[in-house]
């Protein structure tokens, strides 16, 4: 089954636990601190495969987790890196934020790589923490949490060219006589259920790909029949081959139609060189209609060719022209420049207190929520430091002003509770 889109859960990998420990060792009743750190969590990346051309992989698997850095032992002993999970897309693959619907990146390229979430720093042991003033420090930091996310992952097809026409109109056809894919073909609408792409060859030196996509009917663009789900796909291409079908009972009212659907979904689709072609010039009907039709296409300043798919009439014309179209187009960059995406800077020292009832107070915030997670509570050396980055944030000085009184209950996010004592 062709998958095109699918929302996926991803993290990274938590950094290994620091640890606190003091050597041991016959005739050296004072080793001192010798706790190693925790390895450093693994990335989630994504790469670009050329080989893949579907999101189906995604569908049985939807969580996705980077390997956790181990902890540190004694002696030194520094725990070993988690791996990184590197995850295969096809080229085309634009991933966004599920939540904010933020773009995060465009994968286009083959061996390109984005890092989505980074792994967790290791924790430092108790050898890091001596001082002159402090030479057996009990203390250690758990690793530095992972960071985990709802991605949507939407895959645009890349092709040179775009086959776009109603159902029937005979794109299936058309790419086969072209290229060397063998798409389903049959004598009903909607035989493509997924787009098809095929690659031909111009001369030795030079090859396009085009893309079947599947049929389009009036209101696509708003859900109806099938090509709304595909429309996408045509956002990359460059060129466009309009197929009409000859024996239908309005070519013109089709092409209108169909021109109409394409800039509803987006207006930069009408923008696209087309190069218009009738099909099924074979039929002795479509014959004695050609000339009408010419005439009526040419009012329109359109330039209509006439192809039999079937019978591969002018099949090779109507490729060269849609490549010599080619070459006059701009790259994808060229036409459609992206604009900068703004990003407010946030501190992340910033914090917020919360009242949340007579007693009980909630502070939430990216640095005193990620040092939480990274003390080791059963430490009172790791307790002092705690405190002491509370009184550095600014945490102490807020909630006093807010009014916190001795024995009230403090919420760090959502995991750790405190009580308050002057």
């Amino acid at each position: 089954m062709f998958i095109d889109q699918v929302e996926i859960q991803v993290r990274s990998g938590k950094g290994g636990d620091g640890m606190m420990h003091f050597h041991r060792e016959k005739y050296m009743p004072r080793g001192g601190p010798d706790g190693g750190d925790g390895g450093k969590g693994g990335d989630l990346i994504f790469e670009v495969r050329a080989t893949l051309n579907t999101l189906s992989a995604f569908r049985p698997n939807q969580k996705f987790q980077a390997e956790d850095g181990k902890p540190g032992g004694s002696n030194q002993k520094s725990g070993k890196g988690g791996e990184d999970l590197v995850i295969p897309v096809p080229p085309g693959t634009a991933i966004f934020d599920a939540d904010t619907h933020e773009l995060i990146g465009d994968l286009t390229q083959a061996g390109q790589r984005l890092t989505v979430c980074r792994g967790g720093r290791g924790g430092r042991g108790n050898q890091h923490f001596a001082t002159s003033r402090n030479q057996a420090p009990r203390m250690a930091e758990k690793g530095e949490p992972f960071e985990e996310r709802r991605l949507k992952l939407e895959l645009k097809l890349i092709a040179d060219i775009g086959l776009v026409g109603l159902p029937n109109a005979g794109k299936s056809t058309l790419l086969t006589a072209l290229t060397n894919a063998r798409p389903k073909i049959a004598a009903y609408p909607f035989t493509t259920l997924e787009p098809n792409l095929g690659v031909a060859n111009i001369d030795d030196d030079t090859t396009v790909v085009l893309a079947d996509i599947p049929g389009l009917i009036e209101g696509a663009a708003d859900g109806a029949g099938l090509g709304h789900d595909f429309l996408r796909h045509i956002q990359r291409t460059r060129v466009l081959i309009h197929l009409l079908d000859g024996l239908g009972e309005d070519p013109l009212a089709d092409f209108s139609q169909i021109n109409s659907e394409l800039a509803l979904f987006d207006p930069n689709l009408a923008k696209k060189p087309q190069i218009v072609a009738l099909n099924k010039i074979d039929q002795p009907e479509v014959q004695e209609r050609l000339a009408d039709l010419k005439k009526k296409f040419k009012k329109q300043k359109v330039e209509l060719m006439s192809v039999s798919a079937l019978a591969r009439t002018n099949t090779r014309e109507l490729l060269l022209k849609a490549a010599q179209k080619l070459s006059e187009t701009p790259t994808m960059e060229e036409v459609e420049p992206s604009l900068p995406v703004y990003r407010a800077e946030v501190d992340p020292n910033q914090f917020e207190v919360t009242r949340e009832g007579e007693d009980k107070w909630r502070i939430s915030g990216a640095a005193i929520e990620r040092s939480a997670k990274m003390t080791y509570w059963q430490h009172e050396g790791s307790l002092r430091r705690f405190q002491k980055l509370m009184e550095k944030l600014g945490v102490d000085e807020a909630l006093r002003k807010a009014g916190i009184k001795e024995g009230d209950t403090v919420y760090i996010g959502e995991d750790f509770e405190l009580e308050w004592q002057e």
